[in-house]
């Protein structure tokens, strides 16, 4: 047992006796007993005797916990990360957070993976709140581990070294061994939660006859080949992954990563150790392979070594001669065994951390022959590609690696993936449609072999579009085994005003339509019609005096029978025939009786639909013009002006700033809006003056609020930059 952990262990057990059954402390006597009356109390009770008052003991495990949570906490940082994630063919921007620790004084962060993963920026906050901007410095999907830096250049003290945590010797750890888990559960500030080691080499089946080495925390990429978790009942939250797991010296034992009904998984330093050293020098980890995975021979029948349960064709182990079936005995002279699950990770990362372009030598049993050969290591490549969004053409393309090629069973990984089209977009609607899982082999004339040769073609056709409607493209492309060409037709997805219907008659209410069973519990059968809910003032429908209540029974004679919903806008369609200007005579039913009401009919008037918008790219927020409707919609006075947000990208400058899909802007950078010119021209302001903070000022439900947006601008061209904020390839 750790010496750390032998005061709290004596202290439990103390408690443990004092809790025994059949066990009570005696009440102190009030005075000497009579000689005659003392007995030798049993062993057991004068160990009792000796035993810390339970307060003691609670002091004791108090100090303990705070003693290890003071060593760590100073290096616990919260991580927030704008990601990107491709869905529907279209790439969508997202919040991220997670937890961290400091493991070096020039501001190293370790974390896991699935919290950097697709990142685009990344801030740190730090133990004394500061908040800092952090750089990723390198991922490695396959232990889910990633390492960031803190850019002091942002720091209140530049040259402070930063406080770090010692990372332990995950090996010492035993189950039943307290440990703490330390991080930002639900984004809230950091936290502490007590448990014990329940297993200290957790690997997950996935059930008979599968490994662990198959495991994924996202669609096609494997975690877990190297590692046996930790785990642990410390409760860890959303929020909490990447965080530290801490034994009583303080020292960091594991990274957590997964968590839920009462159980935690945390990576071993042991291995996040030597995986954080790699991303610091190579920005990756390189690792050998040999093209081959392994099963556990327990219930397979063998005594010896490991089964070799599949061999990749071309790898080196296929050309050494291996095959699937055989027992794996030797490696380079070392004894080969693995009898259950949990012994196979360690054979995997020995054979992954041999310098790439190793020899080594095998030996293995096929049908009791003892066999041997030789063969070269090579760099295990990663297993999913890079994704881009190409807006114009409406899809999402994924570079395609070996190992995506072997799943898909591809000829070779040359071409990109489709990984996904947008709904109504030019991929879709080509004949034939482009879909998920295509292939793309070429566009127009050029051959595309990887993502980065698409990406190049997709910006040579935008830049010689300058603004015009592009040309149509071939494209040719395979769908399983089978070549195809289709044509799409680029367009641009920035926002265009929709067209304006043309003027027709329109009466001022809103109505519902009261079909006959509504008219029956309404008490008047024959009652059925329109039902006035609204009579929008100012309108001559206000004039004329029709009031909320009131059943339209006919138009101009006319009766209107509505038979469901779907008759909702029978009324509205007729009066739409009839002329501007002209009087409707409409019948109306107003508390049993029913009477004429002579309307003078107006032009319609442009609805949501309707509405004039802007999209701005560098805020990321579509806004359109206040029409009539809002206004009686909100209860918004004529003296109430400005823009009404109508979409967010939750993770853009505008998002992260606070606003949100239902807020009117009133000010935007200092400048009042008051349509939807005047926005436009504070954000040409806002982008002129590139400003640290921008303040909004937006009207949300009956109250207004101040927001402050921190737009990342990128280096103007004269600085060295191209200009352009982001974007897709």
């Amino acid at each position: 047992m750790p010496p750390s952990h032998r005061p709290l262990a004596t202290a439990l057990l103390a408690i443990a006796a004092l809790l025994a059954p059949g066990w009570s402390v005696p009440a102190p006597a009030a005075g000497p007993a009579p000689e005659a009356q003392v007995e030798t109390p049993p062993p057991e009770t004068a160990a009792l005797a000796e035993t810390p008052r339970l307060d003691e003991l609670q002091e004791e495990l108090r100090r303990l916990i705070g003693q290890a949570r003071d060593r760590v906490f100073p290096a616990l940082v919260h991580i927030h990360a704008v990601t990107v994630h491709y869905y529907g063919g279209q790439e969508t921007k997202s919040n991220a957070v997670g937890s961290g620790t400091l493991i070096s004084p020039d501001g190293y962060v370790l974390t896991n993976q699935h919290v950097t993963d697709n990142g685009r920026s990344f801030r740190c906050t730090l133990s004394d709140k500061q908040e800092v901007p952090c750089e990723l410095i390198g991922e490695d999907p396959l232990t889910d581990l990633a390492v960031l830096r803190v850019d002091r250049s942002a720091l209140r003290a530049p040259e402070t070294p930063l406080p770090h945590a010692e990372l332990g010797d995950s090996d010492r750890l035993r189950v039943g061994d307290y440990v703490l888990a330390m991080g930002s559960p639900f984004a809230l500030s950091r936290s502490v939660t007590l448990g014990i080691v329940s297993n200290s080499e957790r690997v997950f089946s996935g059930g008979p006859g599968g490994l662990g080495d198959e495991m994924e925390l996202e669609a096609g990429q494997r975690t877990g080949l190297f590692t046996r978790w930790i785990q642990h009942d410390a409760l860890i939250n959303p929020g909490n992954s990447g965080g530290p797991l801490v034994d009583l010296s303080g020292a960091v034992v594991g990274v957590n990563e997964l968590g839920g009904a009462a159980m935690g998984f945390a990576i071993p330093t042991n291995l996040a150790r030597r995986v954080a050293a790699d991303l610091i020098e190579h920005g990756e980890v390189p690792r050998s392979w040999i093209g081959v995975s392994f099963q556990p021979i327990d219930k397979t029948g063998h005594q010896e070594g490991v089964l070799i349960d599949s061999v990749v064709d071309g790898s080196p182990a296929d050309a050494a001669g291996v095959e699937a079936g055989d027992l794996l005995i030797e490696l380079d002279g070392e004894p080969v065994e693995a009898r259950f699950p949990e012994q196979v990770p360690p054979l995997m990362k020995w054979i992954a951390d041999l310098p790439i372009g190793s020899e080594v030598e095998l030996a293995t049993n096929r049908d009791g022959e003892r066999r041997r050969a030789s063969l070269t290591t090579e760099r295990l490549e990663k297993d999913r590609g890079d994704e881009a969004a190409f807006r114009a053409w409406g899809l999402v393309a994924q570079e395609i690696t070996p190992k995506m090629a072997r799943d898909r069973r591809l000829d070779s990984p040359l071409g990109v993936l489709v990984g996904g089209v947008r709904g109504g977009g030019p991929a879709q609607l080509a004949e034939p449609p482009l879909s998920e899982g295509d292939v793309v082999r070429s566009v127009g004339d050029r051959e595309i072999a990887t993502l980065a040769e698409l990406a190049a073609v997709y910006e040579e056709l935008q830049a010689a579009r300058d603004g015009g409607e592009a040309e149509d493209l071939l494209v040719r492309y395979d769908r399983q085994g089978k070549n195809y060409l289709t044509v799409i037709r680029p367009r641009s997805d920035e926002a265009r005003d929709r067209p304006l219907e043309l003027p027709k008659a329109w009466v001022g209410i809103a109505t519902q339509p009261v079909v006959p069973r509504l008219a029956e519990r309404m008490g008047s059968p024959d009652a059925t019609g329109y039902r006035v809910t609204r009579v929008y003032p100012g309108t001559e429908a206000a004039r004329a005096g029709l009031a909320v209540g009131d059943v339209v029974v006919a138009l101009d004679g006319e009766p209107l029978s509505p038979r469901g919903i779907e008759d909702s806008g029978l009324l509205a369609r007729r009066v739409r025939r009839l002329p501007i200007g002209g009087e409707a005579l409409l019948t109306v039913l107003r508390d049993g009786a029913q009477r004429e009401v002579g309307v003078t009919l107006e032009r319609t008037r442009p609805g949501p639909d309707e509405a004039a918008r802007h999209r701005d790219p560098d805020f990321e927020l579509l806004a359109r013009e206040v029409t009539f409707f809002d206004r009686d919609d909100h209860r918004w006075g004529e003296d109430v002006a400005g823009v009404l947000v109508e979409q967010i990208e939750p993770a853009g400058w505008a998002g992260l700033g606070g606003v949100r899909p239902g807020d009117l802007i009133l000010r935007f950078g200092g400048r009042p809006v008051t349509d939807l010119a005047s926005f436009e021209r504070a954000l040409e302001a806002a982008v002129e003056a590139r400003d640290e903070r921008v303040e909004v000022v937006v009207l949300r439900g009956a109250r207004t609020r101040f927001l402050y947006l921190e737009p990342e601008w990128s280096p103007l061209p004269d600085d060295g930059g191209d200009g352009e904020e982001g974007g897709d390839a």
